[in-house]
């Protein structure tokens, strides 16, 4: 009986994405992808990588930020790129657990290797065609969402 209380809150709690995306259209697009889900989310979005720091380490006006329980990425940032933020976030004990995916316009197999070598969970190439997009991010969203059991929320145990 507690197990089952445990596991329905777990579902029921609404999931808490980080997305790191400069281009607002393709952030845009990202962000309709989620929209229509079954699994509740709180979707927040930050353009730079020095941000996304601010947000993941709560400083400033991320002060009272949510931890996200997945963060989607994208490599190619102003300023701190997305491979410093990767090699950043899965550095830190306090935040390595967090799964990211990387999502890109580089298809750079160097990319893509050092991605996976900094322990990004997953690597995806954005379309350039807009339907073709918002299906991967629908991917995405299904894979995530729906198949993974996320890593609990650290703070609270």
């Amino acid at each position: 009986m507690v197990n089952d209380s445990i596991e329905n809150s777990q579902v029921c709690r609404h999931v808490e994405i980080l997305l790191v995306e400069d281009s607002p259209s393709d952030a845009n697009l990202t962000m309709k992808g989620f929209v229509n889900t079954k699994i509740p989310n709180n979707l927040h979005w930050v353009e730079d990588g020095e941000t996304a720091m601010n947000y993941l380490h709560q400083q400033g006006e991320f002060a009272n930020a949510p931890r996200p329980d997945l963060i989607v990425l994208d490599l190619n940032l102003p300023g701190m790129d997305g491979r410093e933020v990767l090699t950043e976030l899965k550095s830190d004990p306090k935040l390595k657990h967090i799964p990211v995916v990387v999502l890109t316009t580089s298809a750079d197999e160097q990319d893509i290797l050092r991605s996976y070598h900094l322990s990004a969970n997953c690597y995806v190439t954005k379309p350039l065609d807009v339907y073709q997009f918002l299906e991967v991010v629908h991917l995405i969203k299904d894979f995530w969402l729906t198949a993974v059991k996320l890593p609990p929320d650290l703070s609270i145990l």
